[in-house]
């Protein structure tokens, strides 16, 4: 259902101005020490197969055995106890932190690279009680979306799997977390589509991290259909909230915020005359090169792996000289520069407390200290370098200070959006709620088929088939048809439920349910079973 139940946060406003009125949950769980899980801010990875320790073939094999043997016999108790499930509808769900809530050490164990994905999302959907999941992970937020058989069960596999995954221990990571259901998680994926949950309110470049996670599901035919729609139309929202506000009037993103945190540290005399190093010539470089462009630098040395991007960039920012560095001439490079961008998508640090030792010592003109601005996620330098004087370390975390300037503009800006993010949250949950009702059109229908089929062979059994013609037989056969059709048509308006008419969707329920008894076709319980089946035969395939 998409109406919110059990464990959510109703948030007080929107992105990370307006959050929800209490910055932990709690609800009913045996496994945590008081009795509560835990749910904190919100929550994290890491890298899959990471922190993984070397073990023999045959310890491999064995210890699958074993999992998938305790995956299939928990899933057959969940078959016994089927019961159980039929007053618990799957949830949509989503697991997550974000720069609001987790500092940028924990976000960069549990990002999770978008070449892991899709292998990510299948570990996630092997779960017993996950139907459908999806990974946004980006140097700003690692969220799980998911589809949940049951609740609190789901909730918990997942949490173990990241764990598991990450290297955290479930203790640490609860703190972190945050968690909302059904419609909460709906409204939170539209205002981040929207740019409204950003550190950078409006910068567009997550509505196109948003956009790959349904590029990537399709291509490898991982989504389900209710993550599917539910990404689909938070795109849609972000279109609209953009298109119709002025929410990316004057909005910077995260390179932006960068360019203009590294020339905020820099004397205002000499800002635009300091030796600028990009490193990384991939989508946030681009941005930053551009944005020092805009902000005056004329000089800028770029190291890449390749120079046909560079070269690219030359071709598009023509007033600017752009120098090309291969990756071998980084720390060289380095050498000659007062400020250092980094934004590689390498899995190490590039510059360790040894490396930076070796570099000489900038000019007085410019403060006398080397500025490193790391926007990447894991981070391009050593935390260790922030101990070496005359040295500068700023992260994505530090770009607050940047972005908490007009900060009530922009507060006024996301208010004006919610009207827009609410109408795309209604047609949403109205589509999903008309799939509560689809099974049991299908079997009503189907019912009313094989009646019709049957006394329509009886018909013309009675008649004789050498007295018809093809003509009169398809006549007859269409006025069954007719007749059918007509008789359904009452009962199949009143199970509509998708927004268009005032019916409300527990008078919709009130009537499927009524004629689920009439008919005996027992939707529900067909439709749990089904799910609990393929469960297992995928679990055991």
């Amino acid at each position: 259902m998409a109406a919110s139940s059990g464990v959510s946060t109703t948030l007080a406003g929107t992105g990370p101005f307006l959050r929800s009125s209490s910055s932990t949950r709690a609800f009913s769980s045996p496994r945590s020490s008081g009795g509560f899980y835990r749910v904190g801010a919100r929550g994290p990875w890491r890298k899959l197969a990471l922190r993984m320790s070397p073990r023999c073939d045959a310890g491999v094999d064995l210890e699958e055995r074993q999992s998938a043997a305790a995956s299939a016999s928990a899933l057959e108790q969940f078959k016994i106890s089927a019961d159980r499930y039929m007053n618990e509808r799957s949830s949509i769900g989503v697991i997550g932190l974000s720069v609001h809530t987790a500092p940028v050490e924990m976000r960069e164990k549990l990002a999770v690279p978008e070449a892991q994905w899709t292998r990510a999302i299948g570990e996630l959907c092997s779960l017993n009680h996950i139907e459908e999941a999806a990974v946004l992970s980006t140097c700003n937020r690692m969220e799980i979306y998911v589809v949940a058989l049951s609740w609190n069960r789901g909730i918990r596999e997942v949490i173990d799997w990241m764990a598991k995954t990450s290297g955290i221990p479930v203790a640490e990571l609860r703190e972190h977390l945050f968690i909302l259901r059904d419609s909460d998680a709906t409204k939170h994926l539209f205002e981040v589509a929207a740019g409204l949950d950003s550190l950078v309110l409006g910068e567009g470049q997550i509505l196109a991290q948003v956009k790959q996670v349904v590029r990537v599901g399709q291509g490898s035919g991982v989504l389900g259909k209710n993550i599917d729609r539910m990404f689909k139309d938070a795109i849609t929202a972000g279109k609209r909230v953009r298109n119709e506000t002025n929410i990316s009037s004057g909005a910077v993103s995260v390179s932006s915020a960068a360019v203009e945190l590294a020339l905020m540290k820099l004397p205002k005399s000499h800002s635009t005359s300091a030796r600028m190093l990009v490193i990384g010539a991939g989508k946030m470089g681009k941005l930053v090169i551009k944005h020092l462009a805009a902000k005056g630098s004329k000089r800028i040395v770029v190291v890449n792996r390749s120079e046909e991007r560079v070269n690219a960039i030359r071709e598009e920012i023509k007033d600017v000289e752009i120098i090309y560095r291969p990756f071998s001439e980084m720390f060289a490079a380095a050498a000659e520069a007062d400020v250092v961008f980094t934004s590689t998508a390498s899995a190490t640090p590039l510059f360790l407390k040894e490396h930076v030792e070796a570099l000489p010592p900038v000019d007085e003109v410019v403060g006398g200290v080397r500025l490193f601005v790391d926007i990447a996620v894991p981070r391009n330098i050593g935390s260790c370098i922030a101990d070496l004087e005359h040295v500068r370390v700023y992260n994505v975390d530090d770009l607050k200070e940047v972005v908490e300037a007009n900060k009530e503009d922009r507060l006024r800006k996301a208010m004006e959006a919610q009207s827009i993010i609410s109408d795309e949250l209604k047609r949403f949950e109205a589509w999903r709620d008309s799939l509560e009702t689809v099974p049991t059109i299908k079997k009503l229908r189907s019912y009313a088929d094989r009646i019709r089929a049957s006394e329509l062979e009886r018909c013309l059994q009675k008649i004789g088939g050498d007295a018809l013609t093809k003509r009169m037989k398809r006549a007859i056969e269409d006025l069954s048809t007719g007749i059918v059709n007509k008789l359904l048509h009452g009962p199949l308006q009143h199970l509509r439920c998708d927004g268009s008419d005032s019916r409300t969707l527990d008078e919709t329920l009130e009537n499927m349910h009524a004629l689920n008894r009439m008919f005996s076709l027992d939707t529900e319980k067909a439709i749990i079973e089904q799910k609990i089946k393929n469960k297992v035969e995928k679990t055991q395939s």
